[in-house]
This record gives C-alpha cells, structure tokens and sequence, in this order.
C-alpha cells in the first residue's frame, strides 16, 4: 500500500491536505495485482474496442479518462481513510456511455428493447457486486454518470442520409444534422456535467465531507451484513 501511495494512489489527505491533485488522475493506471490489472483489461477489451470502432479512439479516449477522474473526485468526496487505484471507474464511463449512445440514437437500432434490457441487466450487476468491502463504487458511479453525460455530448449519430445530402444542389431545403431530442440530450448534460464536476470539486478542495450531505450514501458502496463489517467511511 505505501508503495502504491508513492506511485500516485489516490488518498484524500493527499490530495487536499498535500495539494497533489494529479492523483486524481495517477490512480486511473494503477491497480492492486497482477488479477486487478486483468480483469481492468479484460472489461476494457470487450467494452471499449466496439465503441472505438465505432466512434473512433479520440471520442472513447476522452469517455475514458474524464470518466476515470469523475470517479476519483466522488470517490475523494466520500472515502477518507484508504487509498484507492483502478480503472473501474472508467470503465464504469465506458459502460455508461454505452447507455446514452443507445438512447440517444434509439430509432437506429432493430432490437432496441433487448440491447437496452441487457446493458442494464450487466450495469446494475457490476454496480451491485460493488457493495462488496474493499470496492471503491463511489468510483464506479462517479465514472457511470460522467460517462453517461459524456455519451450524449459525444456520441450522437448524425440523421440517416444527412451525408448524401451535402451533395444536393444549393438552394435545396437540408435537414439538420442531428434530430432536435440529440442536440437538447448535449446541451443538457454539458451543462450538467461541468456544474456537477464544478461543484464537486469545490467540496472536495473545501475539506468537506461527502456523507454530510448524504447520510444514506454509505449504502452504495458498502452494505453490512453477518459475513463482513463496513468502516466508518466504507
């Protein structure tokens, strides 16, 4: 674990204590074993190489790594007294984006219901497995939400034959690129992304602490049962 800290883990004394904001995003590259670090690549392989395909590695690339820092300021938020490394939350980023892109272009896919079905089904158990002692989830929300917002800014699909009509004649009346409930869906989660980003780096550079404006929320990411006991910050 020292080691780890000296590497860049994320820790909230340093990070608002020492002023080493970079941690926020050195704890993104490093993980806790050898099966830590294979698990982080063999989710990344089978969510991020379709969307990467699909939308190129600029698009997912940024997905992946403002997810990945929304994921450690809500996690610093919460989690005092341990230190935290991983890429889940941007995968969780990935996951999210995911969600959004299926919304937002809802009227290209065929068999809407069962992607939608089951992109939930895979989310609420990743989330849920994240209840579990020693798993950072308010890193895996973070990152979901970020990723969320991001998918609808970033990965709109343009209307069907939007590009063979750049090559009408001028003066031919053109539909827009993107249907109007694309262009509200971007505009609405910019504003929310840079406010909720805003905010929360404001609390977490005050000193404040996470649990003081959400009692409840220690649940997310720790649930005590008879098998195992949650810490005072879970």
């Amino acid at each position: 674990m020292i080691v780890l800290t000296k590497m860049g883990a994320l820790r909230w004394d340093n990070v608002v204590n020492r002023h080493q904001g970079w941690r926020l995003v050195t704890c993104i590259w490093l993980h806790a074993g050898v099966i830590h670090l294979l698990a982080n690549m063999l989710s990344l392989v089978f969510i991020g190489i379709r969307l990467e395909q699909q939308f190129g590695f600029i698009k997912i690339g940024i997905i992946y790594l403002v997810s990945g820092f929304g994921g450690s300021v809500l996690s610093s938020l919460f989690i005092r007294d341990h230190i935290s490394v991983g890429a889940s939350g941007a995968l969780f980023g990935l996951l999210g984006a995911m969600l959004s892109e299926l919304i937002t272009n809802w009227t290209i896919y065929s068999n809407k219901a069962m992607a939608l079905i089951t992109l939930l089904v895979i989310i609420v158990i990743n989330l849920g497995i994240g209840i579990l002692p020693h798993v950072d989830n308010f890193a895996h929300i973070g990152g979901f939400l970020v990723g969320l917002l991001l998918g609808f800014i970033l990965l709109p699909r343009p209307q069907f034959g939007w590009l063979e009509q750049r090559r009408l004649p001028a003066g031919v009346q053109m539909k827009s690129k993107y249907k109007t409930h694309q262009y509200v869906l971007g505009v609405v989660s910019l504003i929310l992304l840079i406010a909720g980003l805003s905010t929360a780096l404001v609390m977490l550079f005050r000193g404040e602490k996470g649990y003081d404006h959400c009692h409840w929320c220690r649940y997310l990411t720790c649930v005590p049962t008879s098998k195992w006991e949650c810490s005072n910050d879970s």
